[in-house]
């Protein structure tokens, strides 16, 4: 069985939209005062989150579970930045601790939603 069995676009897997949530989120919260003014953590933390969706839609779209796998490592470790980058701007006292949660339970979401990915690809795979 393939892993695009059921599904035929990247924007169907819930491991994207939420990934797109999450980068919705931090956009908005990189858009505010005082984040905004930290270009550097700013654009990093944009990139970063623009990175999970992006890996997960071009792995998802290449030839084999093999390659998608992959592309949804290097999601994964993008995902890791962004909740790094989270703490940053938590303890600079760019988002408070509510904004924080909540960002991190999404992530936490998306992460395990890509392990599930992940998973799924090597049993297509056997």
């Amino acid at each position: 069985m393939n892993y695009k069995g059921k599904i035929e676009n990247f924007e169907h897997l819930i491991a994207w939209q939420k990934a797109r949530d999450l980068t919705r989120e931090v956009y908005r919260v990189t858009g505010q005062v005082p984040f905004s003014q930290d270009y550097g953590l700013c654009r990093q933390i944009q990139r970063a989150s623009v990175s999970v969706m992006s890996n997960i839609a071009e792995g998802f779209e290449r030839y084999s579970n093999r390659e998608f796998a992959h592309y949804l490592s290097i999601a994964k470790g993008s995902l890791a930045e962004v909740r790094s980058q989270l703490y940053v701007a938590l303890d600079l006292h760019y988002i408070n601790q509510e904004k924080f949660h909540e960002l991190q339970a999404l992530s936490i979401e998306v992460k395990k939603l890509i392990i599930g990915l992940r998973n799924s690809t090597r049993e297509s795979s056997n």
